[in-house]
C-alpha cells in the first residue's frame, strides 16, 4: 500500500501561481508513473498531467499546456506540479495518482492503483 499526500493547494487570483507537492511518507516514488487528475464540482475527475517512472516522458491536457509543468524531485521523493497562469475554470480538488504498471495509459485514471485524498485548488476572478 502506497500512502500519497498532497499539498500546496490554496486561494489565488486569476493568472497567479500555486506549487503542489505529491509525496509519499516513507518511500520513493521513483518506481512509479505518477499522474495528477482533477475534479471540479459538479464534473467528473479529469486527467491534468503525468510523467513516467523514469522522468523522460510527459503529458499535458490541452487545457494546461504551456501554463502547468510535472516534475520530480531530484531525491525522487516528491512530484511537482508547477501551475501558472491560473484561471477560475482550474478551480478543482487536485488528485495525485500512482501506477504500478509497467506499461500504462497514463491519461486514464484507471490505470492508476493509489490516490491521494486531494488539495484544494480555487482561483478567484
Amino acid at each position: 500500500q502506497v500512502q500519497l499526500v498532497e499539498s500546496g493547494g490554496g486561494l489565488v487570483q486569476a493568472g497567479g501561481s500555486l506549487r503542489l507537492s505529491c509525496t509519499a511518507p516513507g518511500r520513493t516514488l521513483s518506481a512509479y508513473h505518477m499522474g495528477w487528475f482533477r475534479q471540479a464540482p459538479g464534473k467528473e475527475r479529469e486527467f491534468v498531467v503525468a510523467i513516467s517512472w523514469s522522468g523522460g516522458t510527459t503529458y499535458y491536457a490541452d487545457s494546461v499546456k504551456g501554463r502547468f509543468t510535472i516534475s520530480r524531485g531530484n531525491a525522487k521523493y516528491t512530484v511537482w506540479l508547477q501551475m501558472n497562469s491560473l484561471k477560475p475554470e482550474d478551480t478543482a480538488v487536485y488528485y495525485c495518482a500512482a501506477s504500478t504498471r509497467i506499461v500504462a495509459n497514463m491519461l486514464r485514471g484507471d490505470e492508476y492503483d493509489y490516490w491521494g485524498q486531494g488539495t484544494q485548488v480555487t482561483v478567484s476572478s
